[in-house]
């Protein structure tokens, strides 16, 4: 008896389940009943069949996102026709498409250099692989960023300073609530994301040799200043770089009170060096603080540096690519990329170009033979905007036809890339007038205080940074303050350059002091097939 009640409950919870199923088919448009179930159901019957439900942990699809075409920059003028004379760093036609000043980043390792540059540019200057997995910057970063201000005078400063990415129009609308204003770009900057790791000092040189100006950051959430807080500072006083902003980083972990201190010791800090009297922003680089701040002192402690734009054009290369994607057709294949900084001059699509010193070998005698690389320009880009023309100033990229295996991971690094036939000498023995640092940065003895520099021995091997070339050099001669160096490795440079020196201790390389060309040895003669 039960177990017919059991039978009739099921039955009826059943016919309940078909009734809902029924409904529910009804509500598609469906029959009522079973679809498919029924002996006489023809073909058409499954066409009415509800289509399977879609579980919730599957993803829904997403809806494509409409893009808004952007307004267009202005042209640039025809390479062919353009007037040299008339340009300017913060001439329109340039300044929308490519960055005209370079600013380093510097300062101590996880001190937030390339949060820092997220913030402004938007741009992640971490890419590879390698640096993601340890959270450390460790090839040379770059990006480019536009720096606007508002035109309507009753806009406050400093948020009437925005920042775009170097895509952005020329004059978008203000932002703030009610302004009504237009933003006016005011300057295109190129952010030069060096490591703060020590091991990584020869990194942060070559990219010294392209700034124009610094943003050193000093985190107030550890003791002024850290080992290489004090180096980073010691090289860009070396380079020659004049223009700094101290960004005082990480306040939002910090009581007032701690803050104001921390900003006394970083006072203590600068005093006497380059970075005397520069100013000191407070700022969050995660939580974007103050970055409009930033935007404020790039624009106004910072000058456009004046350049020459009708001289031999000369290209510093700090970075080099292969572009193509493994398995890319023949047909598809590019020729390899070098980004860099030019100098002086102005580079044009279709230019003949050659990169010296090119290809290292040494004959059966042992001797250095060079063969620079000759190739044509096909290609100018500063980050998304393509070029017709570069100008000094700001990271380019600069697309050849050289075969892209002698380009492909920085192997052009510290090369230097000019018209043909119009480069400096390429050259392996130096004399140099050299200055030494009186104390080590970032190395302390047993006893807590700075280790001193001892003085050059012959025989003793250097490393020297010349541009961006980065290399050994064994001291052949030294007297009071001139040396004879012997590179490792031939470069291509001119009397008058600045090197920076660094010896080698407790296996890392330590900066010890600079020095400058007096007379580059006898010239390497080029070989050319």
């Amino acid at each position: 008896m039960a177990t017919n009640g059991g039978e009739e409950n099921f039955a009826s919870e059943h016919d309940e389940y078909v009734d809902k199923l029924g409904n529910l088919i009804a509500q598609d448009g469906g029959s009522l009943g079973s679809p498919g179930l029924d002996p006489q159901s023809d073909e058409s019957d499954f066409d009415d069949a509800p289509k399977e439900l879609k579980s919730s942990l599957k993803k829904p699809t997403q809806i494509q996102e409409i893009i808004v075409p952007k307004p267009p920059l202005p042209a640039q003028p025809d390479p062919a026709t353009l007037d040299l004379s008339t340009l300017s760093p913060l001439s329109p036609e340039i300044i929308s498409r490519q960055a005209t000043i370079n600013i380093g980043t510097i300062g101590h390792v996880a001190h937030g250099k390339s949060t820092v540059v997220k913030a402004i540019s938007g741009v992640q200057t971490v890419r590879f692989k390698n640096e993601l997995e340890r959270n450390i910057t460790i090839k040379l970063g770059y990006a480019n960023a536009k720096v606007y201000k508002c035109d309507n005078p009753d806009c406050p400063r400093p948020g009437n300073y925005r920042s775009y990415k170097s895509d952005k129009e020329v004059d978008p609308q203000c932002e703030r609530e009610g302004c009504g204003g237009k933003y006016q770009l005011l300057r295109h900057v190129s952010f030069v994301d060096c490591p703060g790791h020590d091991i990584l000092m020869s990194t942060m040189l070559s990219g010294a040799a392209v700034m124009d100006a610094a943003l050193l950051l000093i985190a107030g959430n550890e003791s002024c200043p850290q080992p290489q807080t004090s180096e980073h500072l010691a090289a860009i006083e070396i380079m020659k770089l004049n223009h700094i902003i101290i960004l005082q980083n990480k306040v939002d972990l910090m009581r007032e009170a701690s803050a104001e201190e921390h900003y006394q010791s970083i006072l203590k800090f600068i005093r006497g060096t380059v970075a005397d009297g520069s100013p000191i922003i407070p700022i969050s680089a995660q939580l974007k603080y103050n970055i409009d701040a930033i935007n404020e002192a790039l624009v106004s402690k910072i000058p456009v540096p004046i350049r020459d734009f009708t001289a031999t054009p000369h290209m510093i290369v700090i970075r080099s690519f292969d572009v193509n994607k493994p398995g890319a057709e023949i047909d598809d294949l590019k020729g390899g990329v070098a980004g860099g900084s030019i100098l002086t001059g102005v580079l044009k699509l279709g230019d003949e170009i050659e990169i010296r010193p090119g290809i290292v070998t040494k004959t059966e005698k042992g001797q250095i033979q060079c063969k620079p690389i000759f190739s044509r320009i096909v290609s100018l880009f500063a980050e998304n905007n393509d070029l017709k023309f570069a100008v000094p100033g700001g990271l380019i990229g600069v697309g050849t036809r050289v075969d892209p295996t002698l380009c492909r991971a920085d192997r052009l690094v510290g090369f230097v890339l000019g018209l043909k036939g119009r480069l400096p000498s390429i050259y392996t023995d130096l004399e140099v007038n050299y200055f030494l640092l009186r104390r080590l940065l970032g190395v302390k003895t047993a006893d807590g205080k700075q280790a001193k520099v001892a003085k050059l021995t012959k025989n003793e091997i250097l490393m020297v940074n010349i541009g961006s070339t980065a290399t050994g050099a064994k001291v052949i001669a030294v007297k009071a303050d001139v040396a004879k160096l012997q590179l490792t490795s031939p470069a291509c440079t001119q009397d008058g350059e600045k090197i920076a020196l660094s010896r080698r201790i407790d296996k890392h390389w330590r900066l010890i002091g600079w020095a400058t060309i007096v007379r580059a040895g006898p010239s390497l003669d080029p070989v050319e097939e």
